[in-house]
């Protein structure tokens, strides 16, 4: 996300509980957002994200015809790495369809490492999810597929900078009307990451800018003088 000028608004942890799941689908797919789902998607006992995802849609699970035809492929191409005949009608074989079972409608999302395919379902309330493995070599891969194929409206092309100063013996709410007088007068996000036991710093306030360059600069050098001003300690400078 960060390649494509894109961040992370919010996340939700949840365990294998189905109602807790079904729960927090319910309230992504009435959000409006576009969401990630990671994991859950296979089909063993403790997998009950498909499920969970066609409770919250009030939708029927059924066998998404191309995600079939993947999981087929994936059978062929492993039964000629390990030099067996292929045997689709084998009961493993047939329980390893059941990783293509999705929500009626939903469309799915390739995955170039074992062809199991993810899959997406928009809610009534126009928030959309995206169903992936939990596995990272797989995930990354998926998420970028459907992120080059569907928001490259919202990618932040410009070029983007933080700026930011190591403030030693302040307190951030001294430090809030500047920080609010920065977002007033300029184009730029303020952050303030405070630290009491930094292996270097020891307790601090990183407090800095973040945005387009041209605004960070002049935002930037107006937090510096009103940091003077308030005759705080300052630190290192740092640039991301």
């Amino acid at each position: 996300m960060g390649a494509r000028g894109l961040s992370v608004a919010y996340a939700d942890y949840v365990g294998d509980d189905p109602q807790r799941i079904t729960a927090t689908l319910q309230r992504a797919f009435a959000s409006g957002d576009c969401v990630f789902s990671f994991g859950g998607i296979g089909a063993t006992p403790d997998d009950h994200t498909r499920q969970c995802a066609a409770r919250a849609l009030g939708l029927e699970l059924v066998l998404h015809p191309q995600a079939r035809e993947l999981i087929l492929e994936r059978m062929q191409d492993v039964a000629r790495e390990q030099g067996l005949a292929y045997a689709p009608d084998r009961p493993d074989n047939q329980h390893r369809l059941n990783m293509g079972v999705f929500p009626k409608g939903a469309d799915i999302i390739p995955n170039p490492y074992n062809k199991i395919a993810g899959f997406s379902c928009q809610g009534a309330g126009q928030g959309k999810v995206h169903f992936v493995p939990g596995f990272p070599v797989m995930a990354w891969p998926m998420v970028e597929w459907v992120l080059d194929t569907q928001y490259t409206p919202y990618f932040r092309t410009e070029s983007w900078k933080e700026q930011s100063v190591v403030v030693f013996g302040a307190m951030e709410a001294s430090l809030t009307p500047l920080m609010e007088a920065i977002e007033r007068d300029h184009a730029v996000k303020v952050f303030s990451l405070p630290s009491v036991d930094h292996p270097t710093y020891g307790k601090h306030i990183e407090l800095g800018v973040k945005g387009e360059p041209s605004a960070v600069l002049r935002a930037y050098a107006e937090l510096l003088a009103g940091l003077r001003a308030a005759e705080v300690q300052l630190g290192p400078e740092l640039v991301r």
